[in-house]
């Protein structure tokens, strides 16, 4: 399920469970393509924080390439990588934390 994140949502939403959250740019090609792969993880949480609406997020969690995924384990930062990567990388990534 895709959530749209935002700053007055955002560490509420972090706070529990395990959460896959992508910094995207709506003019990023490979975070278009990305889009894809993620509506593919329809039982999955997966939160999305459009980066031109949201740079404070980005400046105070030092995101710097797009897409850049950061995994939450009840609110605390476990993994993060960046760039393309295909639904099965990203369960076997979320597995880890299960």
């Amino acid at each position: 399920m895709l959530k749209e994140l935002n700053r007055d949502n955002f560490i509420d939403e972090t706070a529990t469970g395990l959460k896959l959250v992508e910094f995207y740019a709506t003019w990023c090609g490979y975070c278009a393509k990305e889009e894809d792969e993620l509506l593919q993880m329809d039982k999955i949480y997966v939160g999305q924080v459009d980066v031109d609406k949201n740079p404070e997020l980005v400046k105070r969690l030092g995101i710097h390439s797009f897409p850049t995924f950061l995994v939450f384990q009840n609110g605390r930062e476990m993994e993060r990588f960046s760039g393309f990567r295909k639904k099965e990388d990203l369960m076997n990534i979320l597995i880890k934390y299960m």
